[in-house]
């Protein structure tokens, strides 16, 4: 049974006429009389008296008109909500990051910016465990609208968003900066670069994260080479900070993850400025996603970071 064969029939019961509900239905009346034929025989019962003028309902017509009116007014009243849902799902805007930047610049930039200009984020916690061209790719596929990582000439995957369909707002600075557990002394138990003899036990990223490729990039740079001996890699920073912490070894965690930390005083620099490491943290798009809340989002934030550049 088709929708269309209810409304029909609630158009003929109104009418009372077939050319009449045929017009009204902007079908020819030989195409309406067959559909109201193949309703009955749908129903195997008879629906409208056809030997009265004008045309009445039978008495199960009369049964089948209420059940018809109920179906396509539940059906249209479901059919506006599942729109409205689509339009605001259309309207939302997806955000892709690291847990690493969800904890130390969303949470403190990006989520109060967005309270100010009274927008909402749909932000995917799934991509927490996501690999570093998981992100990438998440884009380029059109999964999310907007990716907030951090940047660096070393991090070749991110090269894929170097296209002219893809743009990008430098939102901030950002610096890796290696740490270490302080002994009794209040001075870093681990300093670069290191002796041969005795390696610094060094807690690294994967390879196929973000901040791998620009670690072993600076320090390929380095006139001192590094003595290192790699006991542990992960993917995200936090878990670095909580080793280098219980003073498992050295490790580079971005410096805003690590301010409070080092106020502390339980963990301190584990080298001088030569070791420190800098980057971008870059907002990504589609030039070519027309979602307009995501043109305001973006303009906006455009603007805010042009005020606060530097003159």
């Amino acid at each position: 049974m088709e929708i269309r064969w209810l409304e029909d029939f609630i158009a003929l019961a109104k009418t009372r006429h077939f050319s009449r509900a045929a017009d009204e239905q902007n079908v020819t009346q030989p195409t309406f009389s067959r559909r109201i034929k193949l309703l009955e025989e749908e129903m195997r019962v008879t629906l409208i008296d056809r030997n009265t003028l004008p045309l009445s309902l039978t008495p199960a017509g009369e049964v089948f008109l209420q059940s018809a009116e109920l179906i396509t007014r539940q059906l249209k009243d479901t059919k506006e909500r599942c729109q409205e849902i689509r339009k605001q799902e259309e309207s939302q805007i997806r955000f892709v990051t690291s847990q690493t930047l969800f904890l130390s610049f969303y949470k403190e930039v990006i989520e109060p910016f967005c309270q100010d200009i009274n927008m909402e984020l749909d932000i995917n916690m799934k991509s927490s465990s996501w690999l570093g061209i998981d992100f990438v790719n998440s884009l380029m596929d059109q999964q999310c609208d907007v990716m907030l990582c951090y940047w660096h000439p070393a991090i070749n995957f991110i090269r894929a968003l170097d296209d002219e369909q893809y743009e990008h707002i430098t939102i901030s600075e950002e610096t890796l900066i290696p740490c270490s557990v302080t002994n009794a002394d209040g001075e870093p138990k681990y300093t670069l670069p290191g002796v041969k003899r005795k390696p610094l036990p060094y807690i690294g990223y994967y390879e196929n994260s973000f901040l791998q490729p620009v670690i072993h990039h600076h320090l390929q740079r380095q006139r001192d080479v590094p003595q290192l001996h790699t006991i542990s890699e992960n993917y995200h920073s936090v878990s670095i900070k909580a080793m280098v912490k219980e003073g498992y070894g050295i490790g580079w965690i971005p410096k805003r993850l690590m301010l409070d930390t080092l106020n502390y005083g339980k963990v301190a620099l584990a080298g001088e400025d030569n070791w420190h490491i800098p980057l971008e943290i870059r907002l990504y798009r589609s030039k070519f996603n027309q979602n307009p809340n995501l043109n305001q989002f973006w303009e906006a934030l455009k603007e805010k970071v042009a005020r606060n550049a530097p003159t």
